[in-house]
């Protein structure tokens, strides 16, 4: 039987207090709404719907191609969300899955064992419940006395004995598509929000015999909503310990995994050592037996073996194996480092390609640069690569020296094996092999302190 879904995300969410819709707030460095829809990709769903309303154009324009997104200009409730699905849904004979744009940690396989109990139990409705210590602005799950679900009650319009249930609707469910789109016109606003709710179908379903069916989520961190930031933060947690479990299985050593940060789409190889203070952003690969931190920022960075990033700030870029970078260092967008490049304290690279075996231990800056192998950069060296209007490349070759606080005034080509002097700057290309000083002469005044000298001449 053919599987569909429909996600709720109409709603503001007006305790997030921001003009951005509530589902496009990130967590683990996507939307929130990215993740329902992983979810639903993961669980081979046919066919997608996101019911969108405020926000609609962001929304919209965040899911591309990956759902049919339909409005919902008045935010009515859930079921007259779900009811803007109709016309994207007509002709579609199957089950149909519901979740909130808002719940981003639900599990596929938790949404596949929902959708199969549904089908064991032939049921019209299945929706899926948790048992909360504190069931506190949660929908209640009635139970008849055999243990049949008869309806849900939200929380405004429970009476104290059904307050008292610590079984709540967690908004996800499984619906067969017979019949759905007419039943959701029955539905009316009487309750104490005049909302067309979703859970009225329920009681709807029951009184006309129709079976209902309940599967209760073994862990209800996954169905937890999100409907401000302090909730956010607590789901931001819950995702990063989730991910972190996982690499710790799969063989990385995370020394601390609360004061560890990872984002969706990272991956991370066996034998690697997470340190305090990490942040793994979206996009960083990271091959196996590194060292990373402590407090170290990757974001879409690619490591390869053997590589160990302290103290550091890498971004978009490649380090080949055995790299040591830091600490205090920051390789920004663009540059892309062979085995065994040394890159210290306090140096800057911005699109730099430097070769194997390369040094530039501290204090340089190295922008727009090709650097040879075997070259060794040294302290306070800065490529000057940008006139004012243009930027220009600069070029070290194989076997370069480079003296301490040597200025590089780009376009400039340094040869293979050639030295420049301390306190050189460089404006035309120095031949391979050669030697380029560029200082002013030293001058030496005797017995300066007895002529009365001060400060400079």
């Amino acid at each position: 039987m053919t599987l569909a879904a429909v996600v709720l995300a109409a709603g503001k969410g007006t305790r997030m207090k921001s003009g951005q819709p509530k589902v496009l707030f990130p967590l683990g460095g996507q939307p929130m709404l990215g993740h329902v829809l992983d979810t639903l990709a993961a669980c081979r769903v046919e066919k997608v719907v996101v019911v969108a309303g405020h926000g609609l154009q962001q929304v919209a324009a965040y899911v591309g191609e990956r759902a049919q997104v339909v409005c919902q200009e008045q935010q009515l409730g859930t079921a007259h969300a779900l009811l803007m699905a109709g016309s994207a849904l007509e002709g579609f004979a199957g089950d149909i899955l519901v979740l909130c744009g808002d719940t981003p940690l639900i599990r596929p396989g938790t949404l596949e064992q929902l959708v199969q109990e549904h089908r064991r139990q032939q049921a019209a409705a299945t929706v899926l419940t948790a048992q909360l210590a504190d069931p506190t602005g949660y929908g209640r799950v009635i139970r008849e006395a055999d243990g049949r679900v008869s309806r849900i009650v939200e929380q405004k319009d429970a009476t104290a004995d059904e307050l008292a249930v610590k079984e709540i609707n967690t908004g996800l469910y499984c619906l067969r598509s017979t019949g759905l789109f007419a039943a959701l016109k029955e539905i009316r606003p009487q309750n104490a929000q005049g909302e067309y709710y979703l859970t009225d179908i329920i009681g709807l379903y029951v009184g006309r015999g129709e079976r209902v069916a309940a599967l209760s989520c073994a862990d209800p961190a996954e169905v937890a909503g999100i409907n401000d930031r302090w909730q956010l933060a607590q789901a931001e947690r819950t995702y990063r310990l989730r991910r972190l479990e996982e690499l710790a299985k799969s063989g990385v050593t995370v020394l601390d995994p609360e004061h560890t940060y990872i984002e969706v789409d990272v991956t991370v190889g066996p034998d690697t050592v997470l340190l305090p203070g990490t942040y793994l952003a979206r996009g960083t690969r990271i091959g196996r037996g590194c060292t990373i931190g402590p407090n170290s920022y990757l974001r879409a960075a690619v490591l390869g073996d053997d590589v160990q990033v302290c103290y550091a700030v890498v971004e978009e870029s490649y380090l080949g194996n055995s790299c040591t970078v830091g600490p205090f260092a920051y390789i920004r967008p663009g540059c892309r480092l062979a085995d065994q490049v040394k890159v210290g304290d306090f140096v800057e690279l911005k699109k730099a390609t430097v070769g194997m075996g390369s040094k530039i231990p501290h204090l340089s800056y190295v922008g727009d640069a090709t650097v040879g192998s075997g070259v060794n950069i040294g302290a306070g060296t800065i490529t000057c690569n940008y006139d004012g209007k243009n930027k220009w490349p600069t070029v070290i070759e194989d076997g370069a020296f480079i003296g301490s606080n040597t200025n590089l005034v780009a376009p400039v080509t340094v040869g293979a094996g050639a030295v420049t002097g301390a306190g050189s700057t460089i404006t035309k290309d120095v031949p391979a092999g050669a030697l380029a000083v560029e200082r002013a002469k030293q001058k030496i005044v005797p017995d300066w302190k007895k002529k009365g000298g001060q400060g400079g001449e």
